[in-house]
């Protein structure tokens, strides 16, 4: 496994936000972290690289206890993109570049920019790479900030809402992007999902929080109506459309 937890806990204040929750991903899966808003998801991730450090537990990234490495450590292992981005004066490039950073002792190497030339293309961005974020719309910035974490060649890859700004065609194109990156480079991907159907369409293992504790985990054989409409508080059936299981409110 490439990054193990075990029954972390958080709170703000006297306000429980996660208990015992534990879970593993190894790499080239993709796992999603679903449940209602309050459910932890948000704040799970962020415990995961040390934006935010857990009360109890333990989480091990290829064994060593992330809590103990440093920033720079960290980040050659794992890159986290937020839900919200600011824009600054800054083209495309330079931005994705960033991603680099990690890497980077002196100056970008002629690899560090041809991956970066590589990551554009990949990620429909090419035609954007000298134009500047301030004036980009917030879907192309969403796809930036993606293709920057990209660049980084992390090993695990943390994801709070990817989709959140995009349309259904960039939806698809970023999550198929995200999909191969982690089967081609064995990345392990961490997503918080709102949306269901993308969630069963595009990952490997799920992980449903409800009320700050894990209630269930595992393949698809987890995402049942019965789990879903618990976890969720609405019914609803799962239908197999296609060959794609599809999550149908009632």
């Amino acid at each position: 496994m490439i990054l193990t937890v075990n029954g972390i806990e958080f709170r703000y204040g006297s306000r429980t936000i996660l208990e015992k929750v534990g879970f593993s991903v190894q790499r080239g899966e993709f796992l999603s972290i679903l449940g209602n808003n309050g459910a932890g998801k948000s704040t799970l991730l962020k415990t995961l690289n040390k934006i935010l450090l857990p009360k109890k537990g333990s989480i091990l990234l290829e064994g060593q206890e992330v809590t103990k490495l440093g920033r720079l450590a960290i980040a050659l292992k794992m890159a986290y993109v937020a839900q919200n981005f600011e824009s600054c004066r800054q083209t495309v490039f330079d931005a994705v570049l960033l991603g680099r950073k990690p890497h980077i002792k002196w100056e970008a190497t002629a690899a560090d920019l041809t991956l970066v030339h590589g990551i554009l293309a990949k990620t429909g961005l090419r035609e954007f790479a000298w134009r500047y974020l301030d004036e980009l719309s917030g879907g192309e910035l969403q796809k930036v900030v993606i293709a920057r974490a990209l660049a980084q060649e992390p090993e695990v890859l943390l994801l709070d809402e990817p989709t959140s700004n995009l349309d259904l065609k960039n939806q698809m194109e970023v999550l198929k992007t995200i999909q191969i990156a982690a089967k081609e480079k064995n990345i392990a991907v961490i997503a918080v999902m709102h949306d269901l159907n993308l969630a069963l369409r595009f990952s490997d293992k799920f992980l449903l929080l409800q009320d700050t504790k894990v209630f269930a985990a595992g393949g698809l054989e987890v995402m049942t109506a019965e789990n879903i409409a618990q976890a969720y508080g609405v019914p609803v059936t799962v239908e197999r459309i296609q060959n794609q299981m599809v999550v149908i409110p009632m």
